[in-house]
């Protein structure tokens, strides 16, 4: 890896800024570690040079890109922060800060594990990039496994799975998620990961390659016709992926039939429409397999269309339709969000959700090993999405139910429950929800306190807080009524 090659890749992506300040980044940071080497015997400026890149493929910004070359500087040199800081600025030096904050999570007794994890949560709370440039920083050091030993191969895998794979799902950036999980599987089931490659490879390759051309054939004169420019490419599913699939619905390789996706990226919205009405007029849609995430984002920002359709041959296909601003925000997550957004402002997004329960969650608990385990059960667990009858759409934990939803909607709602609709069917409040639930609640306006046995099945914290609060308040009017304060 060459800085050349970081500069041309970062100017592409921003050319408006300053891209000499990289060289000095890099000549400041090659300087510190002059004489260093990594296990693999190459020189220790390389592992930055590569974070770096990684860093200007996911379109971040300059101070991200120069915190990515200088982020081992002040850990592993003489060179101190406060040099970093009088060369690079104040938000340099607290991005670099944040990331030698984390220090190296390092297997020597639980407690320094744990301690590690708390740092990164609340270093990724206070600045997202900061996670990025771990996320860069881990994946480059998964590619280089190789040169060290078997069990602490083993040990970052699983980490890596258990903790840095979900973050990145949760900012969306799939493009590093897929990469890690793909690596980590390779080094903890090397035997299954080198069977599924072959097979993937071999037997599914030429199978996938002619389909697709047979698509191809059918779809492009008709969208030459409509005079709409697109790109069409084939999306195929990771190692990783097909596994827990094969695992969770116990399936053998030759049942897993939606290992590839069609995906279509057309240069505006109206298009995708267009594409949309091509692409059903050509083939027969599988019902209920529509799903219109432009006019109805996910919470983390994802839009496209997805269609499945029964293509030649009879086989059932999936179409994503995309903008090239939905797809590189599909691939890179908060970092593209935040990347187009600036382009158009001076402003970047907000930050999602779950990244301030981790502040509060902060607040709440001081010890680490309970705010570890609250963090990763909580926050990190398996997401679902829901929809109001309005459309609007929810993001909660698994296993959340009608009454987390009352709660996300208004406080109110929450407390007057008496009944839920799910799918306009009539549902248990204590019911857990899936994927694509659309949810109704029934109030009742007379009804003042939640019920504090919904404390026993609900799963986010605001429910949890509101109906500890109504129930702290029962107890308090109780004891007023048995024990009521004399009056002179």
């Amino acid at each position: 890896m060459t800085i050349e090659r970081i500069i041309k890749k970062f100017k592409i992506n921003r050319p408006n800024d300053n891209s000499d300040l990289l060289l000095s980044a890099y000549e400041f940071a090659n300087k510190a570690h002059r004489g260093q080497k990594r296990k693999s015997g190459e020189d220790y400026i390389q592992h930055s040079l590569h974070t770096a890149y990684l860093l200007t493929e996911i379109k971040a910004d300059l101070p991200t890109v120069l915190a990515g070359i200088l982020h081992d500087v002040p850990e592993d040199t003489k060179t101190t922060l406060k040099e970093v800081r009088e060369n690079f600025g104040s938000e340099v030096y607290f991005l670099v800060k944040g990331v030698t904050k984390l220090g190296r999570i390092k297997y020597r007794g639980i407690e320094l594990y744990r301690e590690n994890l708390k740092k990164m949560f609340l270093a990724m709370a206070n600045d997202t990039r900061v996670i990025f440039i771990k996320f860069c920083d881990r994946l480059h050091n998964l590619r280089t496994l190789d040169y060290i030993p078997e069990e602490k191969q083993k040990r970052i895998a699983q980490e890596t799975l258990e903790i840095y794979a979900p973050i990145a799902g949760m900012l969306g950036i799939w493009r590093l998620k897929w990469q890690m999980e793909d690596l980590c599987f390779k080094y903890l089931f090397p035997d299954k990961f080198h069977e599924l490659e072959n097979r993937y490879e071999v037997e599914k390759k030429t199978e996938r390659n002619q389909y697709f051309q047979k698509i191809k054939n059918v779809l492009t004169p008709k969208m030459e016709e409509a005079k709409i420019d697109y790109q069409l490419e084939v999306r195929f599913k990771h190692l990783y992926s097909i596994y827990l699939k094969m695992q969770r619905k116990d399936r053998k390789f030759d049942e897993i039939y939606d290992v590839f996706a069609l995906r279509i990226i057309v240069d505006d919205i109206d298009d995708c429409y267009k594409t949309l009405g091509i692409i059903h007029t050509i083939w027969r849609p599988k019902p209920n397999r529509f799903k219109d995430y432009i006019a109805v984002p996910k919470p983390n920002g994802y839009r496209s269309l997805h269609t499945t359709i029964f293509g030649p041959d009879g086989k059932a296909v999936e179409f994503q339709i995309r903008t090239l601003e939905m797809h590189e925000e599909s691939l890179y997550g908060l970092a593209a969000h935040w990347y187009y957004k600036s382009k158009k402002s001076d402003k970047i997004g907000k930050q999602p959700d779950w990244i301030k329960e981790i502040l509060d969650t902060k607040k709440e608990i001081s010890n680490t090993d309970e705010f570890v385990q609250k963090i990763k059960l909580d926050i990190f667990h398996d997401r679902i999405f829901v929809f109001s009858p309005q459309g609007d759409v929810f993001e909660f934990p698994e296993g959340s139910t009608p009454i987390d939803f009352a709660y996300a909607v208004h406080t109110n709602i929450g407390n007057q429950a008496t009944a839920a609709l799910i799918n306009e069917k009539n549902a248990k409040l204590y019911q857990q929800l899936k994927n694509g639930d659309m949810v109704e609640i029934v109030t009742d306006k007379k009804k003042l306190h939640p019920n504090k046995d919904w404390l026993k099945f609900v799963k986010t914290k605001r429910a949890k807080d509101n109906i500890k609060q109504h129930a702290k308040k029962s107890t308090l009017e109780n004891l007023k009524n048995i024990f009521p304060s004399k009056k002179n």
